[in-house]
């Protein structure tokens, strides 16, 4: 087959699977959703957790030669950013891709409109009790480099 052939496959296949299962799985959770989350994590010891977020950097081997610049991380590769926001049950509810010169996890949240919502001040109503202490706003586990906000719990990294 050729090149623009590939191309238009790939494209075609991409808006089927975008067409398939954006209404059930990339969007925001529900009310019922939430509470469906919050119960599991509960159950498995985590009060208030949602869902974890991360990114990846995913190698770019045949990019365009006009982004040679454009796209790569701090070790030099070329490589472009997935960052995801999924539940225990993998259930993906977030996904975007970094753009152009977003090398790190930092760079594609302040790009995402993931948390727009809490910026706002706009996070789901709920509370959950840890070590006798009420908190309210759910979260998400995180690793070290995103910021210290609320929705975000960073993992140890030696417990």
């Amino acid at each position: 087959m050729g090149k623009s052939t590939i191309l238009e496959c790939l494209v075609r296949f991409c808006d089927a699977i975008e067409n398939l299962y954006t209404r059930e799985y990339l969007r925001k959770p529900t009310p019922r959703d939430l509470r469906r989350l919050l119960r599991k994590a509960e159950a498995r010891g985590f009060s208030g957790m949602i869902g974890i977020i991360d990114c990846m950097h995913w190698q770019w081997k045949n990019r365009p030669t006009a982004w040679q610049g454009d796209y790569g991380n701090r070790k030099g590769h070329k490589s472009i950013i997935l960052e995801i926001v999924a539940s225990f049950d993998t259930w993906v509810w977030h996904a975007f891709f970094g753009v152009s010169k977003s090398q790190n996890d930092l760079n594609v949240l302040g790009q995402s409109l993931v948390f727009n919502d809490v910026l706002r001040g706009h996070s789901p109503p709920i509370t959950y009790k840890i070590n006798n202490t009420i908190y309210s706003g759910a979260y998400n586990l995180a690793d070290r480099i995103y910021p210290r906000w609320t929705t975000f719990v960073k993992t140890i990294l030696n417990p």
